[in-house]
């Protein structure tokens, strides 16, 4: 996640100095010569540099990094991050309350600019949530919404983008099963997709009136529809938002 927020930011050209900074730089020196932008395995240089820090990391790794870079954080800098199940609470334990912090969730999208990215902050991060929105609404649209639901924000945003590629993949199963070569299903599955994605956001209409619109009486759509809710579609994908909750919870560190 971090790589992608990194190209999104890179390809938005949305800052005055960037620093990247990866124990191993494997993943970011692809950006080393762009301009203001700094490669670097040093956490504390980059600290030092910056006024908004973004720790795009593992549950099981920030802890180890914020320690190791406490000393130098002080009251100027917005503290955003990014590790999923990690609450703002275990954040101030580290950096104490005083701090500006903001949960961030978006999903891998925000590389091409078309994230869907939700934000929660304590009372010092909640004044400053301008800038996050400053800086995440140039990579895609941004929620603000209390840190109690960002938990299920993880899973329907973050998690949600691989449910919906799998949709996408069943399509073009299903094309090529019809008779289409591969890549004939994949441009019709993926356009599909996306005019359906916009018609909603345009058209202000309920999503069952949007469907209403293609199933005719005894037609082939709605034939279509019937037979994947007899097979539990709709059943299927909201048992797997709920597991993929169930899980992130239990990796949840307040």
């Amino acid at each position: 996640m971090g790589s992608a927020i990194a190209k999104g930011l890179i390809a938005n050209k949305s800052f005055t100095a960037l620093y990247l900074s990866d124990l191993n730089t494997k993943q970011v020196d692809v950006y080393k010569d762009e301009p203001n932008v700094t490669v670097t395995n040093d956490n504390a240089l980059a600290v030092k540099a910056a006024d908004v820090i973004i720790f795009a990391l593992q549950p099981r790794i920030i802890v180890g990094v914020v320690e190791q870079i406490a000393h130098e954080i002080t009251d100027n800098h917005i503290i955003m991050s990014v590790a999923a199940g990690f609450e703002i609470s275990a954040i101030e334990r580290l950096l104490g309350t005083n701090k500006p912090v903001i949960r961030v969730m978006p999903n891998t999208a925000i590389s091409i600019g078309e994230s869907m990215t939700c934000l929660a902050g304590n009372d010092a991060g909640v004044a400053q949530m301008g800038v996050a929105r400053t800086i995440f609404d140039q990579l895609g649209t941004t929620l603000e919404i209390p840190e109690v639901h960002m938990q299920a924000a993880t899973v329907i945003c973050s998690s949600g983008i691989a449910f919906w590629m799998r949709l996408v993949r069943a399509t073009t199963q299903g094309a090529v099963q019809l008779g289409f070569e591969a890549e004939e299903a994949d441009k019709i599955a993926l356009q599909t997709c996306l005019g359906a994605a916009k018609l909603l956001q345009t058209s202000n209409k309920h999503i069952e009136a949007e469907i209403d619109r293609v199933t005719t009486p005894g037609g082939c759509t709605i034939e279509g529809l019937n037979e994947m809710e007899h097979n539990g579609m709709s059943s299927a994908l909201i048992q797997g938002i709920v597991a993929s909750f169930d899980k992130i919870n239990q990796l949840k560190t307040n």
